[in-house]
């Protein structure tokens, strides 16, 4: 109903307010130098940890939508009004505006990308009250109103699903998607001087900073400096890593090959 509708866009523009600043403040915290000297890596995970709580809002604001839907169920749903549809319509020209500007950066950042899916979760919502006010008008039928409204609660689950996904692949420390591990021991290994590679470990700081270790088994007639040089110009060019703490040996120490 018209009530309800009403706290649904609340809900919506708390959770814009909340996000963006949080993903604004992480921002601001990342580019803090500091001053403890114990964060060897710095505060650039701060925007990780605020795309986390993005995630954490977008399925709450889900879950919400999802149980409003349904206590909705068998109650007559009243047809929002003008005032409501305008309100709505200016509402969605914004977020449709706060899309074309985030997007490019959404694929760059992830708390960039975060905040983008957030304004987009937004947009389904007006679109939603829009549709569903449209639908009961022209059909008469209150059950649209439920329908909408699970519909919007599941879109918005998904992709907060899909942004976790990848805040916990950072936290994991695994892989970026985009780096092959066998490639880029293929193209350490075709480096002067560098007879093997093993205890290679490959991760994402946060977005955009990819960085690695590993230990290059260099043979003894070859220079370990040029060779050690020339891999880090490797990975720098053909992986984009543009940190990594690389160990030249010339024979396996005691401690290589982790298991791990």
């Amino acid at each position: 109903d018209v009530e309800r509708s009403r706290g649904l866009g609340d809900v919506y523009k708390r959770q814009d307010s909340i996000t963006l600043g949080v993903a604004l403040l992480a921002t601001v915290i990342a580019t803090r130098t500091d001053k403890t000297g114990r964060k060897t890596y710095g505060s650039f995970r701060a925007e990780v940890f605020a795309s986390g709580f993005t995630v954490l809002v977008m399925l709450a604001v889900s879950v919400y939508v999802v149980v409003e839907a349904i206590q909705r169920i068998g109650h007559p749903a009243e047809i929002a009004t003008g005032q409501m549809m305008v309100v709505g319509v200016l509402g969605l020209a914004i977020n449709v505006i706060s899309i074309f500007i985030l997007h490019s950066g959404s694929k760059e950042s992830l708390n960039v990308k975060g905040a983008y899916l957030e304004v987009i979760s937004d947009a389904a919502g007006s679109v939603g009250v829009i549709l569903a006010g449209v639908l009961i008008k022209l059909t008469g039928n209150g059950l649209w109103d439920v329908i909408v409204a699970l519909a919007i609660g599941i879109f918005v689950a998904a992709r907060a699903l899909i942004l976790g996904k990848h805040v916990l692949a950072v936290l994991g420390q695994q892989a970026p998607e985009d780096i092959a591990i066998e490639s880029v021991i293929s193209d350490l290994e075709t480096v002067p001087g560098v007879e093997g590679v093993h205890d290679l470990h490959v991760w994402t700081l946060t977005s955009g900073m990819n960085v690695a270790t590993a230990h290059l088994l260099i043979d003894g007639s070859a220079d370990p400096q040029d060779s050690l040089e020339m891999a880090q110009k490797v990975l720098q060019s053909k992986h984009s890593i543009e940190h990594a703490t690389l160990q030249t040996e010339t024979s396996p120490t005691e401690y290589c090959h982790l298991s791990w």
